[in-house]
């Protein structure tokens, strides 16, 4: 981690990245292709909301068990940047190829949103990794916190577009046609345009890192994988770490739940329009906003352990609140608290991690960060969807949320932030 502050134009263009990727979080995953996909490419609602817990789960197996590997690789060979170039392309492309999806083409679907997620939870690995580069001890709280606050900015700016020039009139925006919902598809073009549009900036002006090893292809393979051996070997140095990671592992489900089903349970169980759901989700937008970038500034001062602990609380507050919301109303309450205080639990885990971890294994500690994300993740969307069918209730479903936010903050409770920081101080 640096002690002098970054150049304000590599922050820039770093936190722009957070700006484009939100786009393909709230249009394709949470709000509208997630959506559409249970109610009309699905052959029904429950059979939908099924099939889309599974491409979510086998998503997070496939990031888990190879984002540490990546990372470590990016970590010896100066490959960062160039993975997360891949990693973007590859996302972008296959978002794109959402569009010519039709009603009742189920596997393609499927396909083309597991890979293109799946590059996307890549992306966000080398992303997360630099935060230590441009961040002091000082700042990095609210540096990551204007990430996320941003990030959530340009999910509303993306969001708002294609409500206004999509979803809503009965001629959208460059011709698309309602039939067939391919004005609704065709804002995973916008997704698409969206992403590679603001990404450029971070490829202009974040600089690439520098390689550990200045030999061959296998070589850097070899110790990449032998590196990764030894920190796996010499974990105990690392106990903060693995502690954070171990408790983010059950209060990340959590959240992934919600942004995976939160659109899906608006519509299933209380009858949300297409219009009222992008509705719901400006709202949130906003409310996530103002909260990354508000309590960014109160992680920097409280610590990032106590900033993430009041989120999981008042998460499994409103996760309550969402599956005994008797109607809309309530049930909107519920969501702009979710909204106000996942920013937060997100942005102060990755600057908490920030703090914690080591020089020079910035991509592979981020790496276990996506790892610890996701190993247990199918979890969330594996339970509600089996609870879902089961009591043939989506509200059954929801309450396995609860929990995740319940377990991981006791888990939590065993972190020792100042011990984290002291250690990575001497790793450095």
């Amino acid at each position: 981690m640096i002690t002098a502050p970054a150049d304000k134009r590599t922050v820039f263009g770093w936190v722009l990245f957070d700006f484009a990727n939100s786009a393909y979080t709230t249009l394709v995953v949470t709000f509208i292709y997630g959506t559409y996909f249970v109610s009309a490419i699905a052959p029904d609602t429950v059979a939908g909301t099924a099939l889309w817990s599974r491409g979510i789960t086998l998503t997070a197996l496939c990031v888990a068990f190879l984002s540490p590997i990546l990372g470590a690789l990016a970590d010896q060979g100066g490959l960062r940047k160039q993975f997360l170039l891949i990693s973007t392309v590859v996302t972008v492309v296959v978002t794109a190829a959402l569009y010519w999806v039709e009603p009742g083409q189920v596997f393609w679907a499927l396909l083309f949103f597991v890979v293109s997620n799946i590059a996307f939870e890549f992306s966000n690995v080398f992303y997360n990794a630099y935060l230590p580069d441009i961040a002091s001890q000082k700042n990095i709280g609210r540096i990551s916190g204007v990430g996320w606050g941003v990030g959530y900015i340009g999910g509303l700016a993306a969001m708002v577009i294609a409500l206004v020039g999509f979803i809503s009139p009965e001629v959208p925006w460059f011709g698309f046609s309602t039939t067939g919902g391919a004005n609704i598809r065709a804002t995973c073009l916008l997704v698409s345009v969206w992403f590679a549009l603001f990404s450029i900036p971070l490829f202009l002006w974040v600089p690439k890192t520098r390689p550990l090893v200045r030999k061959g292809k296998a070589t850097v393979v070899k110790n990449g994988v032998a590196d990764l051996k030894d920190t796996f070997a010499d974990i105990r140095q690392y106990r903060q770490i693995v502690r954070l990671l171990v408790a983010r592992m059950i209060y990340n489900d959590g959240l992934v739940t919600i942004f995976a089903f939160g659109g899906i349970y608006a519509a299933g169980t209380f009858g949300f329009s297409f219009q009222e759901i992008m509705i719901f989700g400006i709202v949130l937008n906003v409310s996530a906003g103002l909260g990354a970038l508000i309590m960014g500034i109160f992680d920097d001062r409280l610590g990032g352990k106590t900033t993430i602990q009041i989120s999981n609380a008042i998460l499994a507050l409103a996760a309550l609140m969402a599956v005994l919301a008797p109607d809309k109303t309530f049930f909107w309450a519920s969501g702009i608290l979710v909204g106000f205080f996942a920013g937060p639990n997100q942005s102060a885990s990755r600057s908490l991690l920030g703090r914690f971890v080591p020089e020079e294994k910035e991509n592979q500690f981020y790496g276990f960060f996506a790892f610890s994300g996701k190993l247990t993740a199918f979890m969330g969307p594996l339970l509600l969807g089996y609870l879902t069918q089961v009591f043939d209730s989506q509200r059954a479903g929801v309450s396995v949320v609860v929990l995740f936010f319940v377990i991981g903050g006791l888990l939590l409770t065993r972190v020792d932030e100042k011990a984290g920081i002291a250690a990575a101080q001497v790793q450095r």
